[in-house]
């Protein structure tokens, strides 16, 4: 819409003039940046180079009704064909640093998960080997609660630093005022993490190294590689998601470019050059079964961009040849 257009030239025209190191960019595809490897474009795309041009950006945000959506490594993350009309941060390299002492550790918000699961083995301590076996960055995690394995980011973590894109304010959430609950956090969808403080235990190297050696190989026996985007619903309390989606007959259903896996019922499989269109027709078609089959509405647990509310009302015999 017009008006949508004119807020937008003009938060790029604020943007540009006050920027330091980081590039506004118009119209940058999403796709790639996504595990699903699907999606349109970002109306507006900066890729943040220093906590300084974040903050400069927060002032600007703060002062418009621009729309605002943060990526990490976009491995939770399906993004509409049509894309998202509006500004897209994803956070640059100096925001992966890891610093260890002793065991305090302070992970940036762009470091990743299983990087991060690596050095601390390396340096001696245990707690966060569950986390080589997730895809994604420590300020996405820590948003969601990320976890596997028996454990998740609220085992380990302290406190997290965020700026607020609505308010402009710098804060320390302390481990309580995160929140934390089953793969979420009281972290609002306005609060961009920087880096998050993370106290673990000490522990034998070759037990550490031995324990993310079987994490990766149980990973790479029951979950599926190519294009997606892990655990698509949540698990519902006592029971579990891939299950009951594979009890309802979901394993192998396709619509379009995207099927569920037949390796993990709850992973979907996008096509390469597919559409997102397609993942969000099959996770509605899966719902639908699953409610159907056994009452339980499954909760999404991929975030979706572009969207509108995910419709389980569809019909469950999709297309032709779907199982």
């Amino acid at each position: 819409m017009a008006g949508d257009r004119v807020d937008r030239e003009g938060v790029r025209e604020a943007l540009t003039a006050v920027l330091r190191d980081s590039v506004v960019v118009l119209e940058r595809p999403l796709g790639d940046l996504t595990t699903y490897r699907v999606g349109g474009p970002a109306g507006l795309f900066v890729d943040v180079t220093s906590v300084g041009d974040l903050e400069r950006i927060a002032r600007i945000t703060a002062e418009s009704a621009i729309p605002v959506l943060v990526i990490g490594r976009g491995s939770n993350l399906l993004v509409a064909d049509e894309g998202f009309d509006g500004l897209v941060l994803r956070l640059g390299e100096s925001f992966a640093t890891v610093e260890i002492e002793g065991p305090m550790v302070i992970a940036g918000a762009g470091a990743s998960l299983p990087v991060v699961a690596r050095q601390t083995v390396a340096a001696g301590l245990t707690g966060f080997e569950w986390a080589v076996g997730v895809p994604g960055s420590i300020g996405g995690a820590a948003r969601m609660n990320a976890g596997g394995h028996g454990s998740d980011m609220e085992h380990s973590v302290v406190a997290a630093h965020v700026v607020d894109l609505r308010t402009g304010t710098n804060e320390r959430l302390s481990h309580r005022a995160l929140g934390f609950g089953y793969r979420r956090s009281a972290i609002r969808d306005t609060q961009i993490v920087v880096d998050v403080e993370l106290a673990l235990e000490r522990g034998p190297v070759e037990v550490g190294q031995a324990l993310l050696a079987d994490i990766v190989r149980w990973r790479r026996d029951h979950q599926p590689g190519g294009q997606n985007a892990g655990s698509v619903f949540t698990n519902p309390p006592g029971d579990s998601a891939g299950r009951l989606i594979d009890a309802a007959g979901c394993k192998g259903l396709r619509i379009g470019s995207a099927e569920v896996s037949s390796k993990h019922a709850n992973f979907i499989q996008s096509d390469p050059g597919g559409r997102a269109a397609d993942v969000l027709a099959v996770m509605a078609a899966v719902r639908a079964r699953v409610a159907l089959r056994f009452g339980v509405d499954l909760v999404p647990e991929t975030h979706l961009v572009g969207f509108e509310e995910l419709d389980a009302t569809v019909d469950t015999d999709p297309e032709e040849g779907s199982q």
